[in-house]
């Protein structure tokens, strides 16, 4: 093989964690490959999921006066004749600027990207198979899977792209729909529901559990369902759909239960799995695990030593921020430099409407594990702020240990919400104590002013 396919490390897939790991080892002076068989980079982050839907989040926003109505009491109505180009037109931009970013740090740290889709011969080994590089072979000293997830379409439903979605092809329709089912409560359910509900859609939200996002605070989930509902939204819950029939105006979805629903266009964002296609992990000596990722240890080594694999592809939390630090823990480890991510202290953000954010422990985990705590509580309708942004249902909460007072988790719904929620990480990282929000100045009028609001609330508790 000729010394120009020999490289220190081989990054397979170009989303979040794989650039910054290979950023990471070139940092570190090591010759990197990054392989991308799309044709854009930036994966699900960029160019399906996190920032389209993030970024539609903001349209949504706009286009619909929903903020507004809340600050002036008027009910504003969607501009007339929106179209999805209309829709789009900041996405794609946003989208396509990213793109270019990506390119240039590849180029800035004399990455070498290769066009194809990578296929492992050995464990050492990978061959490019299709694209302008197909017939290639590459070896690794090291070698990093990166190559996300995708999501779980079930085979009893017939997903044709026109009415019935994934969250993949969801953003390619050619309409915005009158209805719309959303089948799954997690992250991405929630979060499109709420856009298109924004829009005035009428919006059915489908989940075989029996509440949102069952992961968050149970303070924090009723209060975003009591928030949906108002805007009119529907909620099925401890219900899936076993079938799909499509009509002339839409779909029937039918349930479990027997009883139909019927919409325009239905988005199934229930499940993903990694995206390893193509990949022929066997002759690496690697599979899938039974939850269908690929299974590392603390420092994101698969059970071949010099194989790592980082983002979407390992499963929880399938985070971007948490995929971009761990291809960099990994990009660290691989080369004898380790560091080490504070995993119970990621925040994680949900652009849902409204937004929701959250850092450390819930009350649920607390009860379990048999520790004490207290609560501390702001309104946004407290604040001078709150009121100036018309969001008068915004709420942040702090648990501490009502007796050393040090903080144990911050939970926030409301405007800007995964914004401040740094606030309340520095101060978790630290080890410190909600004293530290008594005795702070905040600027005011400001939304992080509810810290010192939360903290004086949960101190005249005890």
């Amino acid at each position: 093989m000729a010394s120009s396919d020999t490289f220190d490390l081989i990054v397979i897939g170009c989303g979040p964690a794989g650039e910054k790991g290979g950023a990471q080892a070139a940092y570190f002076g090591k010759r990197v490959a990054v392989i991308e068989r799309a044709e854009h980079m930036g994966g699900s982050c960029i160019n399906t999921g996190t920032v389209p839907s993030k970024t539609l989040r903001e349209s949504a926003l706009y286009f619909s006066g929903l903020k507004q109505r809340g600050l002036y009491g008027i009910d504003y109505s969607l501009k007339e004749n929106l179209t999805v180009h209309d829709f789009m037109h900041h996405e794609r931009e946003v989208v396509e600027m990213e793109r270019q970013r990506i390119l240039k740090n590849l180029e800035l740290h004399k990455i070498e990207l290769i066009r194809g889709q990578a296929t492992f011969e050995d464990a050492h080994t990978v061959a490019i198979g299709t694209g302008p590089n197909a017939a290639r072979r590459l070896r690794g000293e090291v070698i990093l899977i990166a190559t996300g997830s995708k999501p779980h379409r079930p085979p009893e439903i017939a997903f044709d792209d026109v009415h019935v979605f994934d969250s993949d092809t969801f953003l390619q329709m050619d309409r915005i729909p009158q209805s719309l089912a959303v089948i799954g409560g997690g992250v991405i359910g929630c979060e499109y529901a709420s856009i298109f509900m924004a829009l005035g859609v009428k919006v059915t939200l489908v989940d075989g559990r029996d509440r949102l996002l069952p992961f968050l605070d149970a303070e924090i989930s009723e209060r975003l369902r009591e928030r949906l509902a108002a805007l009119g939204m529907q909620f099925w819950f401890n219900e899936r759909p076993v079938k799909v029939q499509t009509t002339l105006s839409g779909v029937d979805l039918v349930m479990k239960s027997g009883k139909t629903l019927q919409t325009e266009s239905a988005l199934f964002a229930a499940g993903r799995r990694a995206a390893v296609d193509g990949l022929a992990l066997e002759k690496a000596g690697l599979a899938i695990n039974d939850r269908g990722y690929i299974a590392v240890d603390a420092d994101y080594r698969t059970a071949v030593p010099h194989i790592y694999a980082a983002g979407d592809v390992i499963g929880f939390p399938a985070l971007a921020s948490t995929s971009m630090e761990q291809g960099r823990l990994a990009g660290c480890h691989m080369f004898g430099k380790p560091s080490k991510m504070m995993s119970h202290l990621i925040p994680y953000g949900i652009y849902s409407i409204p937004e929701i954010s959250m850092v450390g422990a819930t009350e649920e985990e607390l009860t379990r594990q048999k520790a004490p705590y207290e609560i501390g509580l702001a309104r946004y309708s407290e604040l001078a702020k709150g009121q100036m942004l018309g969001d008068e249902t915004g709420l942040l909460k702090i648990l501490f240990d009502p007796t050393t007072l040090k903080l144990l988790g911050v939970h926030i719904i409301g405007d800007r919400a995964a914004e401040i929620i740094h606030i309340g990480q520095a101060v978790l990282t630290m080890g410190a104590t909600i004293e530290y929000f008594r005795d702070t100045v905040f600027n005011y009028p400001t939304l992080a002013e509810a810290y010192k609001v939360a903290a004086l609330d949960g101190l005249n508790k005890i």
